[in-house]
This record gives C-alpha cells, sequence and structure tokens, in this order.
C-alpha cells in the first residue's frame, strides 16, 4: 500500500509554499499579532484566487472538486507559515459541516462565498471552560431561534455565519442536540474579542438573544454529525500541526548550525543533537500518523475514527515539543520578541485546543480502540 501522495499533490504543496513564503513571511504574522487587523485581508483573497479555499468543495458550487488528500498538503503548507487567516474555521469546520448535512439550498447559498473568499464561516459549541459533551451544551434553540452564549469561538469575531450546536430537546444526552446554521450580522448576535495565547488567531464570545436559526441537518443528530465532521477536522487540523512542527524543527537545526559557541557551531555538542533529534523523532511520528489518517479520510475507511484521534493526538505532541525545544535550542535569544520562536510556540498552544484537548482525543483513542477489539 503506497502512503506517499501523488505527484500532482506533492506539485500542489509546492505551489502552496512558494505562494505562502511571498505572501506570508512572519512579518505578515507579526503585523496581525502587534495591531487591531483580526486577520491578513490580502492573504485572505490571494488563497481565494489559488483556489485553496475551495479544494474540496464541488465544483458545481464554484469549488475544485478535489480530494482530501489534497486539502492535506495544503494544511500542511498553513502550518509551516502560521497563516493569520480564518482557515481552519471556514474551510475545516464550517464547509465540512455544509458538506456533511447542509440542505442543498444551505450549500448553494454558502458554498461558492467560502469558495471565493466571500463568507468566512465558523463552529460554536463550547460554553464553558473544559471538555464539551452533551450535558455542557445548553443553549437553548425553539421555534428557530436561539438563546444563550457560547464562548471561544474561532474567528467568531470576523465570521458572517456560525454553525451552533445547542440543545432542542430538555434532557443532558446527545439525543437533544441539533445544529443550527446562524448568521452573526443580525442584531441579536453580540460578540465579544476574547485575548489568548496567539492573537493571530481570534476568538470571541458569542451571545445569542433569540437569534434566527435554520436547522443543519436532522433535529437530534447534532452531536453524531459533529463527530464525523470533527473526525475529518482532526486530521487536517493535524496536517496544520505538522507543518508547524517541521518548520520549527528547521528552524532550531539552521540556528545550531550558525551559532558559534566555544569556536565550534553549537550542534557540535551532544545536548544539542539529542534535543534535535528528539524534535524530528516526534515530528517524523505524526507525520506517519498522518499519513494513514489521510488515507483513512480520503477513502471513507472504517478506521477513520481511530485513524484522527491518533494523527490528533500525535501532531499535538509533536508541534508542542517542537516548538518548545526550538526555543530552547536558540537559548536566551529565543525568548526575546525579535525571534520567531514564540510565534511557533503561539500557534502550537492554540492548535492543541482547537476541536478539544489532547487529553479529550487521548480518551477518544482509548474508547475507540476498546470498541473495535471487542467487536
Amino acid at each position: 500500500m503506497n502512503f506517499e501522495f501523488s505527484d500532482e499533490q506533492k506539485q500542489m504543496g509546492a505551489e502552496a509554499r512558494r505562494f505562502l513564503a511571498a505572501k506570508c513571511p512572519t512579518t505578515a504574522v507579526r503585523a496581525v499579532l502587534e495591531s487591531d487587523q483580526p486577520y491578513d485581508q490580502a492573504l485572505w483573497a490571494g488563497l481565494a484566487e489559488m483556489g485553496f479555499l475551495g479544494v474540496v468543495i464541488p465544483e458545481e458550487y464554484g469549488g475544485l472538486g478535489l480530494g482530501y488528500l489534497e486539502l492535506c498538503v495544503i494544511a500542511e503548507e498553513m502550518g509551516r507559515a502560521l497563516a493569520p487567516v480564518p482557515f481552519s474555521s471556514s474551510v475545516f469546520l464550517a464547509t465540512e459541516f455544509l458538506l456533511a448535512a447542509g440542505s442543498d439550498a444551505q450549500k448553494a447559498a454558502w458554498l461558492p462565498k467560502l469558495a471565493a473568499g466571500d463568507a468566512i464561516g465558523t463552529f460554536a459549541h463550547a460554553e464553558r471552560a473544559g471538555a464539551v459533551t452533551p450535558r455542557t451544551i445548553q443553549l437553548v434553540a425553539a421555534e428557530g431561534r436561539l438563546t444563550g452564549a457560547k464562548t471561544a469561538v474561532p474567528d467568531g469575531e470576523i465570521a458572517d455565519f456560525a454553525i451552533v450546536a445547542a440543545r432542542s430537546a430538555p434532557g443532558s444526552d446527545s439525543r437533544g442536540i441539533s445544529l443550527y446554521l446562524v448568521e452573526l450580522t443580525q442584531s441579536a448576535v453580540t460578540r465579544t474579542t476574547l485575548q489568548t495565547i496567539d492573537p493571530s488567531r481570534g476568538h470571541a464570545r458569542l451571545d445569542f438573544a433569540g437569534a434566527q436559526a435554520e436547522l443543519l441537518g436532522a433535529a437530534g443528530e447534532g452531536w453524531s454529525i459533529l463527530e464525523q465532521v470533527f473526525d475529518r477536522a482532526a486530521i487536517l487540523t493535524a496536517f496544520e500541526q505538522i507543518g508547524g512542527a517541521d518548520r520549527a524543527l528547521e528552524m532550531g537545526r539552521d540556528y545550531a548550525l550558525e551559532r558559534m559557541a566555544f569556536g565550534r557551531p553549537i550542534g557540535s555538542f551532544q545536548a544539542i543533537k539529542h534535543m534535535l533529534a528528539d524534535m524530528y523523532v516526534s515530528a517524523t511520528l505524526a507525520r506517519s500518523n498522518g499519513y494513514y489518517g489521510a488515507w483513512a479520510l480520503s477513502t471513507g475507511a472504517a478506521e477513520l475514527p481511530e485513524a484522527a484521534a491518533t494523527a490528533r493526538v500525535s501532531a499535538t505532541q509533536a508541534f508542542q515539543h517542537c516548538a518548545k525545544n526550538n526555543i530552547q535550542v536558540h537559548g536566551g535569544m529565543g525568548f526575546t520578541w525579535a525571534f520567531d520562536c514564540h510565534l511557533f510556540y503561539r500557534r502550537s498552544n492554540l492548535l492543541a485546543l482547537n476541536l478539544g484537548s489532547q487529553s479529550t482525543w487521548e480518551d477518544k483513542l482509548i474508547a475507540r480502540l476498546r470498541a473495535r477489539n471487542a467487536a
């Protein structure tokens, strides 16, 4: 079995790398981080022109009509560049929810806008700190209106619409959870920007005061749809993390070869060698698990749930490990604002909590493996 990407897919990744190298150097990331600008609008428009926002969107809705393998290679390059745009929110989540459960009318209304970059979407489900479960979702949906609040919504301050998980039936189990498409520009929605470790990727609290909402998918099937979409998004996010981990490793390696101490490169010292070797091992393991996840995602394999959890856990560990040790390789300079190490450390910690924490996905992996063994 060949787990390698095809030549065409590699070429698409190379084109994305060239584009992002030219349009998204770390100075562009810093420009968003250090200003009130919520995201890089010029970069977002460029990504739309390249077709990267609509990779898996069918051609009839203005997308490229390609597959998830192509999206994986794009996600990796976005991670390498630390792109300060709502790519994961719109592409990994909003688009996937519409493809998975949207009606023909909903797809026709929003997918062309998402592909063209004319609309930004997101997903809102958390209402408090900690793991999100059916019991923790208490935002009320009644007669097509939502009342309550969602917090830590990625790109919530700039999104045009959100897919919202809400309780449509009393109780605390998953059967009472439904999904709703909500336009965030209506007056019944209040947005409050939240401070996070990585301001180049914004988050917000959304308060709904009887906001108009449109059911997405069947009533009571929201939690099932959520888990399916999160498995897809976990693999795509894993590739974003793999890209960041690889770039952090390269930064540490390059610095170790250039920085001199006691008349020799610091990379010649055993402690630095071991640190870089450990970073390489974790990044390579994450890539291996990511490739397995990409195969499962692209083929719709029965192993997708386990592959998604494995890729998510491995990539989270790798990006955090490489970002942290990149700072250590740089020594005292690594902690300063002038060096770019902190940009990768910020993003690694932010992505570690997207879609749920590492411990949440570890629990999912254990539960899924036990279920498969029992079967």
